[in-house]
Parts: C-alpha cells; structure tokens; sequence
C-alpha cells in the first residue's frame, strides 16, 4: 500500500519474528513466576487512591512549568522508587523537555472582510513562532478547502495554488467524514490529514502566513467551549532552533457561525462552498483580506517527563513502553468559583494505572525477560509535547523499543463486556490483546466514533509515526450487567461535559471496577509481549510500517 509520506519513519533494520499469541513456553513460564497472584492483586483501592491524590487541589490542575508540576514530579519519582523501579534516563527518573511558553495578549482583534472578531467568543488566534510581536496585515484570504495535499488519495486542495503571505480558512476533519459512501479516504474514520495539527503543518510548507479552522462541534467531535479552553492562557512549543519561524505566523479557529458570515459577506455561501469542498480538491480567493496583531509574552522553561524502568532478566536492552500524561490544564484564576482544571479522568486515572501496573510488574518473582519501562509524559494537552520531545530524543533506542501501550482516561463507568481497540486493525499488538480479553470473557471492538480521529490525539502517536507499534484500547461500551448499566447511566449524567472543564473531579462514588479491569488487560498484554521474543508489526493495511 502507499504510506502516509510524512508519518513513516523507518526503524534500522532489525529482525521481526512472528507475532503469534503467546507460546506454551511462555504461558509456563508465567504460572510459575506468580502472574496469576500479581494479576488478581492489581487493585481498584490503589487506582482509586492514586486518581485521587493527582487529581487534588493540592497538585493544582498540573499544569506544565508550574508549581503544581514540580508536587507532581516529586510524588511520581517517590513512587516509582518506593515500588522498586529504576531510574530510566540514566541516573534520573526525568528527562527534560525545553518548553517555549506563549501566552498571547487577549486583548486582540481579527479584522477579516467585514468581520471584526475580537478573541476569545468566536475567534481564538494565537502564533507558535518563538516572537514578541507578530502581525498580520492585509492578507489575501483564500478557503483551501479541507487543507490537505495526499498523494495517496490524489487530492491537493494547494494544487496551482500560491498561498504565501495569505491567509488560509480551512475545514475541520477530512472529506470522508461527510460524505462517507463516497470512497473519498477512510469514510467516517479519520485520519491524520483531519487532524488540526496536520492542518497548521500543510498550510506552514505551503508558505501561508496565517490558517484558520472553521469549528463545526459534530466533525471536530467537541465543542466550541473546548476550544475556547484549550487554546486560552499559555500555550506550549518545544523549542527550536530556528524560532519555529517556518511555522505559519498566526493559527487559530473561528466559529462555524462567524464563517457563515464572513462567507456572506464576501459574496459566498460557505455551505455551497463546503459542499464543492466536499467533492475534490478545491480552493477559492475570497477576495477579502485579514489583519490581525499578536501580542504574547515568551517564557522558556523547562518541564519533565517521568522515566521509571524494570529491567528485564534475559534480554534488558529491548523494551515495553507503557505510556500516560500526567499533565493538565491548571488553574484559571479568572473563573468565578472552581479555579482548578483537576483532570482526575484525563488524566489522573491513567498515571494511576501506569503506578499500579509498575507494582504488578515489581511483585513479580521474576521480571519479564525484556525490561518493562514506564514513560509519564508532559504537555500532551499541548499537542503531545511530552512523547514527541522523547520519540525525537529517545532515552531506549526506538529499534529496541518493541511496543508501546498508552493509558488516557481509563473507564470509570463500570466493567464492560467489550474492549474498545482505538484504530483497530492497526498492530499485531491486537493478538495479544484479544487473548488478554478473552481470559476476561471479553470481546474487542473499534471505536464507536472513527470520525474523531482518537488514535492521532494521544500520545502513543508520537511512537507510531515513528514506527514503533502501539496500542490504544480502553473500556468499551456494553456494560457488564444492569446494575453496572444504570450506574453508567447516573455517572454519565454527571461527567458528560467535563471534558477539559472543572467539574473532571474525582468522586468518591466512582465505581474503580471497569479501570481495575481493564489495567489487569493491559498488564496481561504487556507481560506477554515482554516474556517473549516476538516482534509484533503493523498491520498491511496501517499507514506505519518498521523496517523490513
């Protein structure tokens, strides 16, 4: 199949044995090395008990570079060592990642046609470029369509385009999203090219000088206010040589109503428009123009990621890499009220499963032949900052890296029937996992919503693109048995909503069992994969590939 050229990163040559489900050898092996009794230990007390304390007050919505990060660092380093594990960037449990923080001056007005937008309602601008100052003055405003340039699919909205020095309006999600039975890229499933940080990349090589998403809620699968959140206070880069100067000048969002005006306006219609978007690759001077001026301040600090590593008894140079994000989004002290963006489901409750697992794989009477490493990243509200700065600088080499399993907002609506594989059909990982499930009386299923484009919003993308193979599943859907159905119901009543807002706080009435369960899963798979010699690969039809 034709590969995604800017996803694929291939690994040195290294030999790929089978990836068959764990061997009698192996499964002997466990019995005798106490993996029955570890496993049935792992305990919905300790991951309710850990949630809780991340998720405190006390840790200050964990915001990257804050005070709250360094109580963070310092309970997730006394853990890990009081659990036995070792140090895994040398003689540190931290490697540091250089931020670059901008905070853009609020008091900021769009001028765009007719339209005078000021920040924060329906427009959210902001620049990624290491600057003070950034303006951007009577730009040729152009609608690109959906942005993307995919040889693969033969599209390239940019074709016979020059955009540099304009202003580019693009749509959220890919053409398959609304026009599914169209054969256009993977249907209702997104890819990579749907993705917002795809969107502000392409529109970079192209040389436009700014990029704005039109948000509409159902494509972008989230709300306005999501936006508003995540793109208001600091903003976080890694740092780069270049001052991030081949970055577009200014990226932001405007509302889907304020399109529709600005559309208008112009002498358009942004459906008709969008619907000839739809179809091919498309573009359209709107034959207005936009000015805008960016005032941020500019801080470069430093923020960790956590390391922490079993080695492994036979082979301790190759690696099973579980990864979580202990970052939130802080404090805002101008809310009235709850200041604190606690993020006990995102993502306290997946650090609390990486600290249990780390005490399943410690009880063991002997480690697992490969080393089991624990990877607890920064800045993944951020854009995956945390796994991006390690992929790029790895601590294990990514040729000894044989798989990667990410926990993010671990299910606490009850146990499930079913396992939700996000991209699934992507690994080989899927075999071990389907073993793991059935042991629980389980069955795995993808996603129930492919559109939202899940598998590139975590941070074990960071590893795909680099081609190591990594897994995403989590709690599905169908519920164990109707009182846990009903619990799900209350539950959901209360945290639907909560997504990047206030009220993700922990509650003591949480039911832990569906998280216990499914850390249990994730043990299993991780064990297995680490007591054997296996290399589990991509799948034929994944847009990643290891070297062959």
């Amino acid at each position: 199949m034709k590969k995604h050229r800017y996803l694929v990163t291939l690994l040195p040559l290294i030999a790929l044995g089978g990836c068959d489900t764990p061997t009698p050898d192996t499964e002997s092996a466990a019995q005798t090395n106490g993996f029955e009794q570890v496993y049935q230990s792992i305990s919905a007390d300790d991951l309710k008990q850990y949630t809780k304390v991340i998720s405190s007050d006390e840790f200050e919505g964990r915001s990257p570079t804050s005070a709250g990060e360094k109580k963070t660092l310092d309970y997730l380093t006394n853990e890990f060592k009081k659990l036995g594990l070792q140090p895994g960037n040398g003689d540190s449990y931290l490697q540091p990642v250089e931020l670059l923080e901008i905070t853009a001056d609020p008091d900021m007005t769009l001028y765009i046609g007719d339209e005078t937008l000021p920040y924060g309602e329906n427009m959210m601008l902001g620049t990624s470029r290491e600057q003070e100052r950034v303006e951007l003055k009577d730009s040729d405003v152009v609608f690109v369509g959906y942005g993307i340039n995919a040889p693969e699919y033969n599209w390239n909205d940019y074709e016979g385009l020059d955009v540099k020095g304009k202003t580019v309006i693009i749509l959220v999600n890919d053409p398959g999203f609304e026009n599914p039975d169209s054969g256009k890229f993977q249907g209702k499933t997104m890819t990579y090219y749907g993705r917002w940080t795809y969107k502000y990349e392409e529109a970079s090589r192209q040389g436009a000088e700014a990029a704005i998403i039109v948000h509409e809620t159902e494509p972008a699968s989230y709300g306005w206010s999501v936006v508003a959140n995540s793109w208001s206070g600091p903003q976080y880069g890694l740092v780069k040589e270049n001052g991030n100067m081949d970055r577009v000048a200014a990226e932001g969002w405007i509302a889907h109503e304020v399109a529709q005006n600005l559309f208008r306006h112009a002498g358009f219609n942004f459906d008709e428009e969008k619907a000839k978007a739809l179809q091919g690759p498309y573009s359209q001077p709107l034959n207005i123009k936009a000015s805008a001026t960016i005032n941020s301040t500019l801080k470069k600090s430093d923020s960790y990621n956590v390391i922490a590593t079993l080695p492994g008894s036979s082979t301790p140079d190759e690696h099973i890499i579980y990864t979580a994000h202990w970052d939130h989004l802080g404090k805002d002290d101008s809310l009235e009220g709850d200041q604190i963006y606690n993020g006990a489901q995102d993502n306290a409750s997946g650090t609390a499963a990486a600290l249990t697992m780390a005490k399943a794989f410690a009880s063991l009477d002997t480690a697992p032949k490969r080393s089991v490493t624990f990877l607890v990243v920064t800045a993944e509200e951020q854009g995956l900052l945390g796994s991006k700065y390690y992929a790029d600088h790895p601590v294990i080499p990514l040729a000894k890296t044989v798989a990667n399993i990410n926990m993010d907002a671990m299910n606490i609506l009850g146990r499930t029937k079913d396992v939700t594989v996000v991209g699934k059909g992507k690994s080989e990982l899927e075999d071990y996992l389907q073993k793991a499930a059935t042991r629980q009386g389980r069955h795995l299923v993808g996603e129930d919503k492919p559109q939202a484009g899940y598998y590139y919003r975590s941070d074990h993308f960071s590893f795909a693109k680099k081609g190591v193979p990594a897994l995403y599943a989590e709690g599905g859907s169908e519920p164990i048995d109707e009182a846990t159905a009903q619990y799900r119901k209350r539950t959901s009543l209360i945290t639907t909503g909560c997504y990047h807002q206030v009220c993700d706080e922990f509650r003591e009435k949480w039911d832990f069992s569906g998280v216990q369960e499914d850390t249990q899963l994730l043990f299993d798979v991780g064990y297995h994969i680490a007591d054997s010699s296996d290399w589990p690969n991509w799948s034929q039809s994944s847009e990643f590939q290891r070297a062959e």
